[in-house]
């Protein structure tokens, strides 16, 4: 299939192309003019060149032949991005619509250099119609399994390419600390280690082991958000946060890091504001920390509008003009405009002119650029077409995407061992989420805000449909009691036949209870109230009076606080966004064809106050030492980080540590053994999680730190050996003077089921 592939597109190269390969990037670039480089430094909006009436199904929406040559030939526009009105189209539609982008620049430019387009595939290929939506992010971080990552990296990439498109502005790297934050879902969750592990499998999955993103099946990677983005004070989108720089390298570096260890070729800049200085101005960040520091050789790009807003949001420059001049020189080497390329082409070409750019800085800029689209073997295949990718939204690739979200649904609480449900009981489900789509999905699902899921989600599957199929119609009876109010309100509830559900639940035997979010993105995602809503609280508590055995089940982006009501429910599954195939996923755990080992990839919060990852400063072993400074009852959580639940059990036992002790300098390994043992009566999958506690430090030390983690599959009765390696650098820590630094001291190796239920320690010396 792939020989086939690389055949069918290479005929489509032109003799310039083929050319182009034997030169370097360096040398293209001597051969510009200044015009020529600005414009490759420019990307513009697809909408910016399009003619037609998008009005579904009848759309007759295409690229317009005179402004694509006024873009790309008059002002040499090197990059195109997005989806017309952030809709999903056909991916013969792409074919079509950048083939003829790519036939204007190769045929029609003195240069001619192709067009590099981009797409924001979050979870799957979010805008080619049909495509095999994933879980999000933070469902593939519940699963503690990396090996989903880098499955839908690598499905992705190649529905991306069925699509003509070679980018994709993803893996999302932000630090998921803050649940008011509406991104959070976007991510890996609170830890920086998680983060790392699945940033790393997913750059891999889209690039190929290798990053030979010329490879029709791959595409060039965008990690993003760099760096800090998720955690602004108000916990809103795109406003200020303040972050001391030693804690910026500590917790939200690593995962870019470990991007750039990957081989990630592009990266997306933090549209916000980080200690009065947008990202997009700071030299500091991204030339001396990208560049020098982390040492990523590959392009930056904006994010949407964002040099543009240096002047029109953050007022730290008097003109668009002079906002220009700060991006570049910080170190963009290209802007998302997205809509007026005039004034930014004509501006740049002023300040060099002006000798406020330099035409070294510009020629930095555009040889990461030809660069990029050198490796993606553009001038030689500048289109790949629909046709030859068969396996487009395969049953295999949504078998790939089911495993996904039932390897990651999150069992929380299950008194007296409720689940699963047998056969045959007679189930209300209630709740607004139970027919939503748009809940199972969340933002980025063929739309930026999900709510085209319905039109194009033609495999998706409502929880209600789900649980009918697995326990039979029969059986299963659906009032929704609270609805939202339409389509296009995210957080607004209504009740709907309230006092009707409350009554069929008294016919039930049992409620599934279907609570959450509606789908969101970005801002439009920004909320005041962490708390699940009012309404959806109430039909919680009135369901609770009822006296039925209650399964709340939780679809939502980030964690909506349920402490009013939990303790009212039997049980509680979270099951974050699970994608096209999670309703089936969620009723095959409800029913038992699923054990499920989904484990918290954050902290949930019980309290508005209490929102604190589980590496919090805090010695809890020390905390009733004086009343006056007891920190314990700060750390209030409904469940902890690494948290789940399974329908077996299991034992630790026997811990090993190859040494109690090492010297400073020493590249020795740490080598950490257990056993683990399945002592119910049914196979399950455990996330057995290795922390470090660092008991004394030059600054106040983590309560722990996750370093390493496992998930095993043990059959009833089977024991099995891990064994965690380490070096002494995995305890090091950015010390108060900006540092990477080991210290000597003693610590704790605790081994656990999650970071409060610690089941073997073991003691450690640095000498």
């Amino acid at each position: 299939m792939k020989t086939s592939i690389i055949i069918t597109a290479v005929a489509f190269g032109t003799i310039a192309g083929m050319q182009a390969q034997t030169r370097t990037a360096k040398e293209i670039v001597a051969q510009m003019t200044l015009a020529e480089k600005i414009g490759q430094m420019a990307q513009i909006a697809i909408d910016e060149v399009c003619q037609g009436e998008d009005t579904p199904p009848t759309s007759t929406l295409r690229v317009n032949p005179e402004k694509l040559r006024e873009a790309i030939v008059d002002y040499h526009v090197g990059s195109i991005l997005n989806a017309p009105n952030t809709r999903a189209r056909t991916p013969q539609w792409w074919d079509e619509q950048i083939r003829e982008m790519q036939q204007i620049a190769l045929n029609e430019t003195r240069m001619k250099i192709p067009i590099l387009y981009g797409l924001d595939q979050i979870h799957g290929a979010t805008y080619p119609a049909g495509s095999t939506m994933f879980p999000q992010e933070i469902n593939l971080a519940a699963s503690w399994n990396p090996a989903h990552a880098r499955r839908m990296g690598e499905i992705a990439a190649y529905e991306t390419r069925a699509s003509n498109v070679p980018w994709t502005f993803a893996p999302v790297l932000d630090l998921g600390l803050d649940p008011r934050f509406p991104r959070q879902y976007e991510g890996f969750g609170e830890d920086p280690y998680v983060g790392s592990v699945f940033g790393y499998e997913l750059v891999k999955g889209f690039e190929g082991q290798d990053n030979t993103v010329g490879n029709p099946n791959h595409v060039a990677a965008c990690m993003k958000h760099f760096l800090g983005y998720s955690v602004p004070i108000s916990g809103k989108d795109r406003t200020p946060a303040y972050i001391p720089y030693n804690v910026l390298l500590e917790y939200h570096v690593p995962a870019f890091e470990a991007a750039i260890r990957a081989g990630v070729h592009t990266v997306m800049i933090n549209s916000g504001i980080i200690n009065n200085e947008p990202v997009h101005a700071s030299y500091d960040l991204l030339t001396k920390l990208l560049r020098q520091d982390l040492g990523f050789q590959g392009m930056i790009v904006t994010d949407w509008e964002d040099i543009n807003k240096l002047y029109t949001r953050d007022k730290m420059v008097t003109s668009i003009k002079e906002a220009i001049k700060q991006g570049i020189n910080a170190g963009i080497d290209m802007s998302m405009i997205p809509y007026d390329y005039k004034e930014f082409c004509t501006l740049l070409t002023e300040l060099v002119n002006e000798g406020e750019v330099s035409p070294a800085r510009i020629d930095e800029a555009v040889t990461r650029i030809i660069q990029l689209k050198l490796d993606l073997n553009l001038f030689d295949v500048p289109n790949t077409y629909s046709k030859d990718y068969p396996e487009f939204n395969s049953k295999e690739f949504q078998q790939a995407s089911y495993e996904a979200a039932a390897d990651g649904i999150t069992l929380l609480k299950n008194t007296n061992n409720l689940l699963p449900l047998k056969k045959g009981v007679k189930i209300l489900v209630t709740g607004p989420n139970a027919v939503s789509k748009r809940a199972l999905n969340g933002g980025w699902t063929f739309s930026w805000q999900g709510e085209k899921i319905n039109e194009f989600g033609k495999d998706c599957r409502t929880i209600l449909e789900a649980m009918q199929q697995q326990f039979g119609e029969k059986n299963v009876n659906y009032v929704p009691g609270v609805s939202y109010v339409d389509a296009d309100k995210y957080f607004v509830d209504r009740k709907d036949r309230f006092d009707e559900a409350v009554k069929a639940a008294q016919q039930a035997d049992y409620v599934i209870l279907c609570l959450g979010e509606n789908s969101y993105c970005e801002k439009p995602g920004d909320l005041d109230d962490l708390y699940i809503s009012d309404l959806q609280t109430e039909l919680a508590q009135a369901m609770a009076k009822t006296g039925k055995k209650i399964v709340l089940v939780l679809t939502e982006g980030r964690p909506r606080l349920i402490s009013k009501f939990s303790k009212n429910m039997d049980a509680i599954v979270q099951t974050y966004l699970p994608g096209m195939f999670g309703a089936k996923a969620i009723a095959d755990v409800l029913g038992g064809e699923i054990n499920p080992s989904g484990k918290l990839p954050y902290t949930y919060p019980a309290f508005p106050n209490s929102l604190i990852p589980y590496y919090h400063k805090y010695a809890e072993e020390q905390a009733n030492t004086d009343v006056a400074y007891n920190y314990e009852g700060d750390y209030n959580f409904e469940y902890p980080f690494g948290y789940g639940l399974s329908y077996t059990t299991f034992q630790y036992s026997n811990p090993k540590i190859n040494g109690t002790n090492l010297p400073l300098n020493s590249k020795q390994e740490i080598v950490i053994s257990v056993d683990i043992t399945n002592t119910g009566n049914r196979s399950g999958r455990e996330v057995v999680q290795l922390y470090s506690a660092d008991l004394y430090a030059s600054l106040v030390p983590d309560v722990k730190r996750l370093r390493r983690f496992e998930k095993i599959e043990l059959k009833a009765g089977e024991t099995k050996t891990v064994t965690f390696r380490l070096i002494l650098d995995d305890l090091s820590f950015i010390n108060l003077q900006n540092q990477r630094v080991v210290e000597p001291g003693d610590f704790h190796f605790q081994i656990g089921a999650s970071s409060s239920d610690i089941k073997e320690t073991l003691n450690f010396t640095i000498q």
